[in-house]
């Protein structure tokens, strides 16, 4: 089942080659702003197209947040894979030491997708306001 994000104009158009099995809200300022529920995926997992794309780090270049510059759609990430190493509520998982994780992942906007029934996934919440 592929399923496709779509900025609001169009210009940005991401396809998922699974349907994700959770997702998550995070409480940082970039995100709380934009009302973003993310599902994260593998990169070879996501093909993204884009005609007109602006990047935002507030992590110097760490974390980095895609928005459509023609509508200002927030659809994707790429970021390091912090739940790798990480807990929902920023504390070290057993076993791993504190930093930045090698592998990256791309996080979709599933606001992004039309029609896509949020309410089918569970959605955890991620404390980055106070742990990123």
């Amino acid at each position: 089942m592929t399923l496709v994000a779509t900025c609001h104009c169009g210009s940005t158009r991401i396809e998922m080659l699974q349907a994700p099995t959770e997702a998550h809200e995070c409480n940082c300022t970039l995100c709380n702003r934009v009302g973003a529920v993310w599902a994260s995926f593998a990169p070879e997992e996501v093909r993204i197209t884009s005609a007109n794309d602006q990047v935002y780090s507030a992590s110097e270049g760490v974390n980095l947040h895609h928005f459509c510059a023609k509508c200002g759609g927030n659809t994707h990430s790429d970021c390091p894979d912090w739940g790798s190493l990480y807990n929902l509520d920023g504390t070290l998982k057993p076993g791993m030491t504190d930093g930045i994780p090698a592998n990256r992942i791309i996080t979709v906007n599933l606001r992004m997708i039309p029609d896509f029934d949020l309410s089918s996934l569970p959605v955890s919440q991620v404390d980055g306001r106070n742990n990123w």
